[in-house]
């Protein structure tokens, strides 16, 4: 159903309002139980992985590359300028969407059949949330698990940045950061968690075994003490003499994911 709207005020577009206003946005999006997905490859994703289409907003010129996958779903057509009067920056992907949330699966049934997975503490960053969640998915972890305090993968910039893969890999957040690799454990998984110390287990030479859970700390601090001492063994990514006498001793997280999700998969 088709709805031209020429006011960027116009409240039937309060769903779209204040995109780069992280806070307004947070309490919108739980409080509405929304999440919105930017572009046409992306809102197929979420729409092929079952979440409802609250609306779509987008311009004239792109409702035919669209038409397929809206279906019934409410759609308002605005100008290009009041796509950016809405959103506050130039849409260049043509097209966003408002989809409902889905409840979150317990942590027990997003592990049960994994094999591999990640588990991530504490990080904060939406663009990393979502780059490590496309590291995951192309490289094919099973799922993937997040403390209380991580950033939200649905939220629009981690959605965007993982090109949909939020959409394709199964996750849970811990209800109990502080019993969480107790639980992992419990159901089987030997947890190992990556540092920047070269004295640790280099990566490569770990014996992977049935279930591994590999352990991703937050962007500045990486892993917290606690569950450095708690997981089954502590392993890094070896880095070079050269790097090392030139005073790089580490990887940003995102990089650091990709290789580790790598290592990860080779058993």
């Amino acid at each position: 159903m088709l709805e031209y709207v020429s006011d960027a005020a116009d409240p039937r577009l309060a769903d779209y309002t204040g995109l780069r206003d992280v806070g307004l946005r947070k309490s919108l999006e739980a409080e509405r139980g929304l999440f919105l997905a930017e572009g046409e490859k992306v809102i197929r994703r979420a729409v092929g992985a079952g979440y409802p289409v609250r609306s779509v907003l987008t311009t004239e010129r792109w409702l035919p590359s669209l038409a397929d996958v809206l279906g019934d779903a409410l759609v308002y057509v605005v100008s290009d300028e009041i796509m950016t009067g809405v959103a506050g920056f130039p849409v260049h992907r043509g097209a966003l969407a408002s989809m409902e949330r889905l409840p979150l699966p317990p942590v027990e049934e997003v592990l049960a059949g994994a094999s591999r997975v990640v588990v991530l503490e504490d990080l904060v960053d939406h663009s990393n949330i979502g780059a490590i969640f496309r590291c995951a998915a192309a490289l094919g972890v099973d799922a993937v698990v997040l403390s209380p305090r991580c950033a939200d993968p649905l939220y629009r910039r981690s959605v965007k940045v993982s090109m949909g893969s939020v959409f394709s890999i199964p996750y849970a957040r811990m209800g109990n950061w502080f019993d969480g690799l107790a639980r992992l454990r419990e159901l089987g998984f030997r947890s190992l968690a990556l540092t920047p110390d070269q004295s640790a287990t280099p990566l490569d030479q770990v014996k992977m075994g049935d279930r591994v859970a590999l352990l991703l700390g937050s962007e500045g601090d990486g892993l917290s003490s606690r569950w450095l001492r708690e997981a089954d063994e502590a392993v890094c990514i070896p880095m070079s003499a050269q790097a090392m006498a030139a005073g790089v001793d580490s990887l940003n997280v995102v990089a650091a994911a990709a290789i580790a999700c790598h290592g990860l998969m080779r058993a």
